[in-house]
């Protein structure tokens, strides 16, 4: 059986990708205004992208549960939002809903999935996502978290009331200071989640809602 993510076109941009990524640490340095457009602004030419193996996890696990809605905060240059939509598209059902704040990123994005085949399976909202993800249609199967992190947990608790039983939620970067609230949260058994990290770069918390 193959996978799209071997597709040449697909693999070739992702390696692209990547490579450009690898570049963020030797761009500029810059003031970072304290709201989140104004910081996304900002960085708009950087990718700050989930690693390849949690990528390879990312499609892993959504060609695993089958989730007939797949929901993405922080999708930057979407490199994290290609190999969910190749789980999708190789599942043969689902659909990913995305969510980012800077007009760049959405249409670099945008551009990337058009060129991999893959934009029919993606809808990217831009702007802030706890007004654009607010009408995302659930029951949702697996939810990411990679986007500002101090809003990863307003984000969990808006899309909350749409999680299926049993669905997947995947948080970034949980090593950061600001992700303690969240995991907090999801680690505490009163608030319906059991999880597990997972050791992948910066590390990934991937709780199951129970």
């Amino acid at each position: 059986m193959t996978t799209t993510l071997h597709d040449p076109t697909v693999r070739t941009l992702l390696d692209e990708l990547f490579t450009e990524a690898a570049r963020d640490d030797q761009r500029p340095e810059r003031h970072l205004p304290d709201d989140s457009q104004g910081r996304a602004d900002a960085l708009a030419d950087v990718y700050m992208p989930i690693s390849e193996a949690g990528g390879r996890l990312l499609y892993a696990l959504v060609r695993a549960i089958r989730p007939a809605h797949v929901v993405e905060f922080g999708t930057s240059y979407g490199i994290s939002t290609l190999y969910l939509a190749a789980a999708v598209k190789d599942n043969g059902v689902g659909h990913v809903y995305g969510s980012e704040l800077s007009a760049t990123k959405v249409t670099a994005a945008r551009t990337s999935l058009a060129m991999a085949g893959l934009a029919d399976r993606v809808t990217i909202l831009e702007g802030d996502a706890r007004e654009t993800l607010a009408a995302v249609p659930g029951p949702i199967g697996l939810l990411l978290l990679d986007g500002w992190k101090e809003l990863s947990l307003p984000v969990l608790h808006l899309l909350e009331p749409r999680l299926a039983s049993g669905a997947l939620v995947v948080a970034d970067d949980i090593t950061m200071p600001s992700m303690r609230d969240y995991l907090d949260h999801v680690r505490d058994p009163a608030n319906g989640y059991l999880g597990v990290e997972f050791p992948v770069e910066d590390g990934m918390e991937i709780s199951c809602r129970v």
